[in-house]
């Protein structure tokens, strides 16, 4: 097998995997030949994915706040070979409010502790790992989104501890910081012409990322190429931490 290939019965879930950057993944797994379980919050989200359908893929709901709905969805699952963490949410402005900042914290932050904590008697089980997905925030602030960077900061430690505490039991642990990406989340602040060329003239590559540019981390972080990878933080920001 080449450094880069998967096996044929490999498989991926990955949680948010209907948005954006999630559902880039979802598709650069399934190029991989990997089968994937792709989640939403609801049908809504489903819906409005732009995942097409594919033999491999599977598309579910689920609630990342909901202790229940983690245990039995992942209670459902037979193997499980790698699990990526890309559920996230911001509240531009709001996140001063206690009940929004705990929210983006349930969801970010705790939200990734239990997908992770429930999926490890798999994971162990397979050897496989995880990808968290946290931010180019977790290290440099924004004024208006207190708890998106707190809840990626946190995931980055989060990231470490787990390496650390589930090396021996065969399962590395890892994540992604996307810097600035083109997604739903942003399009309205990216209305602001000047925002959008100030931002983008402070990106050393010299554009923003589209989400199939940040896909391709996460696979090589579950490849065979990263069997000696663990408790890593790879910044996939056009260079922006650099300097």
């Amino acid at each position: 097998m080449a450094v880069f290939d998967f096996s044929a019965d490999h498989r991926v879930l990955v949680v948010g995997g209907a948005g954006d950057i999630g559902a880039a993944i979802s598709r650069a797994f399934l190029e991989m030949g990997c089968s994937v379980i792709a989640t939403g919050v609801d049908e809504a989200a489903l819906a409005a994915s732009s995942l097409a359908p594919s033999p491999k893929l599977s598309l579910r709901t689920l609630d990342v706040t909901s202790d229940a709905q983690v245990a039995g969805f992942v209670g459902g699952l037979d193997r499980l070979d790698t699990l990526v963490n890309c559920a996230g949410i911001l509240a531009r402005f709001k996140e001063f409010e206690i009940e929004t900042f705990q929210r983006v914290l349930d969801v970010n932050l705790t939200g990734t502790f239990r997908l992770c904590n429930a999926s490890l008697p798999l994971l162990e089980r397979d050897k496989g790992s995880i990808v968290n997905v946290a931010s180019m925030n977790a290290f440099v602030a924004l004024p208006f989104i207190p708890a998106y960077c707190a809840s990626k900061g946190g995931v980055v430690m989060l990231t470490k501890s787990l390496s650390l505490a589930w090396a021996e039991r065969g399962v590395r642990v890892n994540a992604i910081a996307p810097g600035y990406v083109e997604t739903a989340i942003n399009a309205a602040g990216r209305q602001d012409k000047a925002h959008y060329e100030r931002i983008r003239s402070r990106i050393p590559l010299g554009q923003w990322a589209q989400p199939g540019d940040i896909a391709g981390s996460a696979v090589f972080l579950a490849s065979p190429a990263a069997h000696y990878v663990t408790g890593t933080v790879l910044a996939v920001d056009g260079g922006f931490l650099a300097g």
